[in-house]
C-alpha cells in the first residue's frame, strides 16, 4: 500500500472532518504548550543575528489546531522580545505547513486570513508588537528531504510519528500473519511484533537524519507522539476497531480476507525505545524526554459538560 497517496485525515469542516474531531489532539498540543515556548524562546535567543526564524510544523493536518501552535510560537517570541532580555525587535516568522499531498491544504489556507487578523488584533489589544509572520505549504512526507541543507531554526511534529511510512513488508506478502486483526494487537504473534518495531526504526531514523541535515546550529525541535508504555501491551483503541470488524465478518458486512489482508500503518513506541533510537542516531541532543496520559476524550474529567452517548461517539 502506498500510504503517501492514501493517507490523510477526513478534509472538510463536516461532522466526521477532522477539523471538528481533534480535540485530543488539541489537549496534546496545550499539555505540550511550556515545552514549545521554552524551546522557541531557546532557539530566538541562540540566533540572534538573523532577521527571520524558520518553523515547520510537520504533519500539521488540518482544521485549527494546526495555527494554535504557530500562535503559542508568535506569543513566546514577542513575550521574550518585549522582557527586554535580547534587546531587539522580533524577528518575522518564516512558517511551513508540512503534510502528506492528499492534506487538505484549502480548507487549512483559507483560515489563514481571519488568522492574521487575529494576530492583528493580539497586537492592538496587548501593547506588545508581534513579528511579521509568513505561512507556506510545504506538502511532503517526512520521512526524507523536505527542505535545503541547514535552513531551518524549530521543528515541531504533534501526533504524527506513529504513522509509518508503510506497512511492514513482511505483513504484505500475501501470507496471513496477523489474522483477525489490523494492527498490533495483544494475540499478535512475536513477529509482527518485530516486524512493526523494525518499520519504524527505519522509518524514524531517517526522520532524525533529514531533520539534522535541514536544521541550523543552535536549532531545536519538539516533538509529541502516540506511544505505549510498554512494548508488549499495544494501543487498545486499534483492537476496539479490530473487534468490530470481526463482527461484521461475522454478520456478513466484511469479507473476512479482507479483513486478514488489511495492517494499518501505525506504531506507538514507547519512551525507552524513542531514547534508544535518538541516540544511537547521535544527529540530536536529547534534552527532555516525557511521558503523559491522556484520555480518549478530553472532556471525560469535567462532569458539567460530560456526556457519555457524545464521549462514545467521539472515542
Amino acid at each position: 500500500m502506498e500510504v503517501g497517496r492514501v493517507l490523510r485525515m477526513n478534509g472538510g469542516t463536516g461532522k466526521t472532518s477532522y477539523a471538528i474531531n481533534s480535540r485530543l489532539a488539541r489537549a496534546v498540543i496545550a499539555k505540550a504548550k511550556p515545552v514549545v515556548e521554552e524551546n522557541i524562546t531557546e532557539v530566538y535567543g541562540g540566533n540572534m543575528s538573523s532577521e527571520f526564524l524558520k518553523v515547520a510544523d510537520l504533519g500539521c493536518s488540518s482544521g485549527s489546531n494546526t495555527l494554535i501552535v504557530v500562535s503559542q510560537i508568535l506569543d513566546a517570541i514577542a513575550a521574550t522580545a518585549a522582557s527586554g532580555r535580547l534587546n531587539r525587535q522580533p524577528p518575522a516568522l518564516q512558517v511551513f505547513l508540512n503534510d502528506l499531498p492528499g492534506n487538505d491544504f484549502n480548507s487549512l489556507f483559507k483560515t489563514l486570513p481571519s488568522f492574521y487578523e487575529e494576530v492583528k488584533k493580539k497586537e492592538r489589544e496587548g501593547g506588545r508588537r508581534l513579528g511579521r509572520c509568513f505561512i507556506f505549504g510545504a506538502p511532503g512526507s517526512f520521512y526524507g528531504s523536505l527542505f535545503p541543507n541547514n535552513t531551518m531554526h524549530f521543528f515541531h511534529s504533534s501526533y504524527s510519528l506513529h504513522w509509518l511510512s508503510q506497512v511492514p513488508q513482511e505483513l504484505e506478502t500475501g501470507e496471513v500473519l496477523n489474522k483477525g486483526n489490523i494492527c498490533i494487537a495483544k494475540t499478535s504473534p512475536p513477529g509482527v511484533f518485530k516486524a512493526y518495531f523494525n518499520q519504524f526504526e527505519r522509518d524514524f531514523t531517517l526522520f532524525l537524519k533529514s531533520r539534522s541535515e535541514e536544521i541550523v546550529p543552535r536549532g531545536g525541535m519538539v516533538l509529541t507522539v502516540m506511544g505505549s508504555m510498554r512494548s508488549d501491551d499495544p494501543c487498545f483503541h486499534w483492537e476496539l476497531l479490530g473487534r468490530a470488524l470481526n463482527d461484521m465478518v461475522l454478520e456478513s458486512l466484511v469479507p473476512e480476507a479482507k479483513l486478514d489482508s488489511f495492517n494499518l500503518p501505525y506504531y506507538g513506541p514507547t519512551a525507552e525505545e524513542v531514547r534508544r533510537l535518538i541516540e544511537a542516531q547521535e544527529c540530536f541532543i536529547l534534552k527532555r524526554l516525557e511521558v503523559f496520559n491522556m484520555e480518549w476524550d478530553p472532556d471525560m474529567n469535567r462532569e458539567e459538560v460530560f456526556d457519555e452517548q457524545e464521549s462514545g461517539k467521539f472515542v
